[in-house]
């Protein structure tokens, strides 16, 4: 037994409120080295006859990854108090890891224990109860459909007549969603996240000008009204992106800076190292990396957060959105996030924000900043594994297990989901042009524990490197389009709205995973369980049924018709079950 490896610390991922009313513990140990672990634990006023009163549980192992195995367990103080340590115990000896060490018996001083103080419900992660089950699609609306071409920018091309640049227009605009919106509900979509739509002088539209006005491009404020109504009519909800971060150069502030160097009243806004400010050949103050258009905003100046909050307000007073996409999020300061929430709860309650960040994000997921993130170690994994297959079975069932255990379960159930963006390439690119990868893709998206997210025209087979070919004019002729992926996803978005284990309920585990391509994963509920098969490989593969499923379980099996109803059939499960290269099996069993 190695002691030194046992890791737990009581907040955060691995001792959170679940509800308030159940608390949710995790145990860190070196993988393969202890054979069970027990909770003790107990009401730390809970004494009688000077002993103090506790039970005894056993936790579960959730995952292993390379290095770790975890141990959860679920427990509802009956007063929302708890002092608790872990029994810890393999095949020859059994030690007490609490708070105030390692112990070969249970010390009797209850300051040793760890401390859970009290369940506070304001405390409580609390996500928009929306947000769980929606399918989130992705419009770039300079590229999704151009329906009033008396608004094209000045030099607009005809529609998908030529290759994304970086400094080219379509005309895409609202009148070209609302003209769409009925495909979007056919297919699925219950939530759409709308790159930036503010005045801006680029195609991206991330450089902002005016962050309370609409770009003339894409149309007024009355049609962008009377978008969002269509959305809502339709069961969408609708996300903005705010780029708080920084502005453009255009943002009149920064202009004032220029022309009025250190006389300017806006100087205070920007992060700005001295003067005079120049932009050539290297910028002199911060920005979003090293780019001198994309000037990085002080939140940390009262004028600038009294600005930005005022945006936050008014998008949602005025049109009803429904959430905020928050670019860069991770390099601004907390304290303003933190404002940002308080502003945005109190005038939409339910309103979601998500912030864009790529990396371990549980300082800004602890229900005081977001609801959410982008989940890009998801994303990356995923496309490693199934796209590209530079990673293997084993080393991508330890990466997206040690994605499940980073954050606190009611974390991941709202975790954004996606497999490409407008700054990566797509995902039939990644692919090398091999559609059964991207149902692949797609399938274990569908099924995992968070929320999905479709960049659009990906549905419909479309090509698109890195930026800017990723941002191609959506393609509605009929004809070019892939319908039968369209059916596909159709037919996935289905499965995860009407059947619970399949959409993100239950608790997600991978079963078996080989030095190849092939993982088995299950979706339970304590009473059922649904177990996925998926070979990414290029060669046929088989699983032991025996690591998925014990002798005496009666198993169904899911035959899918991508334009029906899933039907089932009954199968007798040999041994060995065989798997055909790049595709999938999927059972549904009983405890």
């Amino acid at each position: 037994m190695i002691k030194e490896a046992i890791y737990h610390r009581p907040k955060n991922n691995f001792a959170y409120a679940y509800n308030e009313n159940t608390l949710h513990i995790m145990l860190q140990t070196k993988k393969g080295d202890m054979e069970t672990v027990e909770l003790i634990f107990g009401d730390p006023y809970d004494w009688k006859n000077d002993e103090w009163q506790t039970t005894t549980k056993p936790m579960v192992k959730t995952g292993s990854t390379q290095f770790h195995d975890y141990w959860f367990i679920i427990i509802k103080p009956p007063y929302k108090r708890l002092r608790y340590a872990f029994i810890c115990t393999d095949e020859s000896e059994s030690c007490i890891y609490c708070e105030g060490g390692i112990f070969d018996k249970l010390p009797k001083e209850i300051a040793n224990y760890f401390c859970f103080p009290f369940l506070n419900k304001i405390d409580v992660f609390y996500a928009p109860k929306w947000v769980k089950d929606t399918i989130w699609y992705q419009i770039f609306p300079e590229r999704f459909a151009n329906g009033d071409e008396t608004l094209n920018p000045e030099g607009a091309l005809a529609w998908g007549s030529a290759d994304p640049t970086p400094s080219n227009f379509f005309g895409g605009d609202f009148q070209g969603i609302i003209d769409h919106l009925d495909y979007l509900e056919e297919l699925g979509i219950t939530g759409i996240y709308f790159t930036p739509i503010f005045k801006a002088y680029s195609n991206h539209k991330y450089d902002t000008i005016d962050y309370m006005e609409i770009d003339p491009q894409f149309g007024d404020k009355q049609t962008f009204k009377k978008l969002v109504e269509a959305c809502h009519e339709r069961g969408i909800k609708v996300m903005l992106d705010a780029v708080f971060n920084h502005s453009g150069y255009y943002f009149p502030p920064f202009q004032d800076v220029l022309n009025n160097q250190e006389n300017s009243k806006y100087k205070n806004w920007f992060r700005i190292w001295n003067f005079s400010v120049v932009t050539e050949p290297q910028p002199n103050y911060d920005t979003f990396g090293f780019v001198a258009s994309m000037p990085k905003l002080n939140t940390e100046n009262q004028e600038v957060k009294d600005y930005l909050l005022k945006v936050a307000r008014y998008w949602i007073e005025e049109f009803d959105i429904d959430g905020w996409r928050l670019d860069v999020a991770n390099e601004v300061d907390h304290t303003f996030w933190r404002d940002f929430r308080r502003t945005v709860k109190q005038v939409k309650p339910d309103a979601f924000i998500l912030g864009e960040i790529w990396h371990d994000s549980m300082p800004w997921l602890q229900g005081d900043q977001f609801d959410a993130v982008m989940n890009y170690p998801f994303t990356n994994s995923v496309i490693d594994f199934i796209a590209k297959n530079t990673m293997n079975a084993t080393t991508f069932k330890n990466t997206i297990t040690k994605v499940l255990h980073m954050y606190p379960k009611n974390v991941n159930e709202v975790a954004f989901n996606l497999l490409d963006s407008h700054d990566t390439p797509r995902i039939l690119t990644l692919a090398n042009g091999n559609i059964e990868r991207v149902k692949l893709l797609y399938l274990f998206q569908f099924s995992f524990s968070g929320t999905p997210c479709i960049y659009y025209g990906d549905e419909i087979g479309m090509y698109g490197g890195h930026d800017p070919g990723c941002r191609a004019c959506m393609e509605w002729d009929k004809e070019k389009q892939n319908r039968d992926l369209l059916h596909y996803v159709q037919t996935l978005i289905k499965l995860r709205n009407t059947i619970p284990l399949f959409g993100n309920n239950g608790t997600f585990r991978f079963l078996y995973a080989d030095e190849h391509y092939v993982i088995s994963y299950e979706k339970t509920d304590g009473k059922k369980r649904m177990v996925f098969i998926l070979n990414a490989g290029e060669q046929e593969a088989s699983v032991p049924g025996s690591a998925l499923f014990e002798e005496t379980s009666a198993v169904t099996e899911w035959e899918i018709d991508l334009k029906e109803a899933p039907a089932k059939s009954m199968k007798a499960l040999s041994r060995e079950i065989t798997i055909q290269p790049l595709s999938y099996r999927i059972f549904e069993s009983n405890f």
